[in-house]
């Protein structure tokens, strides 16, 4: 049509406009598992855990799939619209999501019968400091995930928290050459030698008492739960406190020196190889009646090493999560 056949506000019909998704489809026509759209951007509202409700920014996940044949493809705008209209005001719960993917199914009129929502962002909260009075905000990699296959509706939540290991190894290594500082100060100890309790002392507190110090460094859990249909509210804030619970040496915001003591106390306490980390998490989750799998990955990023050490674990319940490192992808 040309510019002066053009309709005027008054007359123009919307229902008029071309729909090239009502054409005949042409070419190959397999179902399709997903179509949809990433990465889209809208505010969020989560509870912490003092029940305040809190807000960030979500990147969304969107899909359906496509069973029929013959279509072209699905109503994708009508799943922004969802997004859009059930997320942006209302806090984040397993119920609500599950409403959206039922909507995202229902609005393609019978060209889909699944459909994905999956929520990525960051959640902040203020931590208490380990002996002061001292509070910081943390954040956390948090992604809400919500899928309806064949009829169910499932929740899952993920979530990655930093924390500090130390590596045994190292720690018995650096014991031995501070045992060897302590006879090349005060002479080989037999059952009929004696030191003062007072030189000891006054030796510990220098550079030489303490030759070794063992490697440790900053650590990532990965977690991933299945949530079971008694959970009413995302536990966020109480996975990660059983998770930091477990592990002993969660990564700390604001601090003083008498919490920066307290931290290298927990890690000479808390010595662990990456499979006792996920071991530690691994029997928190256990104990915990609302979640009906979880899958766990560790990541000690090595100071000693460029690489990392992992260790993978899963809940083991049949047809559960794969002990599969894909299983939560980055």
């Amino acid at each position: 049509m040309s510019a002066s056949e053009g309709c005027t506000d008054d007359s123009c019909d919307l229902n008029e406009l071309p729909d090239i998704a009502n054409e005949p489809h042409e070419g190959p026509n397999a179902p399709l598992s997903w179509v949809g759209m990433s990465e889209i951007e809208l505010p969020v509202h989560m509870l912490n855990g003092k029940g305040v409700k809190i807000q960030s920014v979500a990147r969304v996940q969107a899909y359906v799939n496509l069973i029929d044949r013959k279509s072209k493809g699905i109503h994708m705008s009508r799943l922004y619209l969802a997004v859009d209209e059930i997320l942006s005001d209302n806090v984040l719960t397993p119920a609500l999501l599950q409403k959206v993917v039922q909507r995202f199914a229902e609005s393609q009129e019978g060209i889909s019968d699944s459909a994905y929502l999956e929520c990525r962002l960051e959640f902040f909260e203020r931590r208490d400091a380990l002996i002061s009075d001292n509070t910081g905000w943390k954040s956390y990699k948090v992604r809400p995930i919500t899928s309806l296959r064949k009829g169910v509706l499932t929740t899952e939540l993920s979530v990655e928290i930093p924390y500090s290991s130390t590596c045994p190894c190292s720690a018995a290594l650096a014991r031995d050459l501070i045992q060897q500082g302590f006879e090349k100060q005060f002479g080989n100890i037999d059952d009929n030698s004696t030191v003062n309790a007072k030189d000891v002392h006054e030796w510990l507190g220098t550079k030489e008492g303490i030759s070794a110090t063992p490697h440790s460094q900053r650590s990532l859990a990965q977690v991933r739960v299945k949530l079971s249909d008694k959970v009413k509210d995302l536990p966020i804030s109480r996975l990660i406190d059983q998770i930091e619970d477990a592990l002993k040496t969660p990564v700390q915001a604001a601090v003083k020196r008498e919490d920066e003591q307290e931290f290298a106390r927990l890690n000479a306490e808390n010595l662990m190889f990456c499979e006792d980390a996920a071991r530690r998490i691994q029997a928190a989750l256990r104990q915990d009646n609302t979640l009906d799998d979880f899958w766990i990955r560790v990541n000690h990023m090595e100071s000693l090493h460029p690489h990392d050490a992992v260790a993978i674990v899963t809940s083991g319940v049949e047809g559960g999560y794969r002990d599969d490192p894909r299983e939560f992808p980055h």
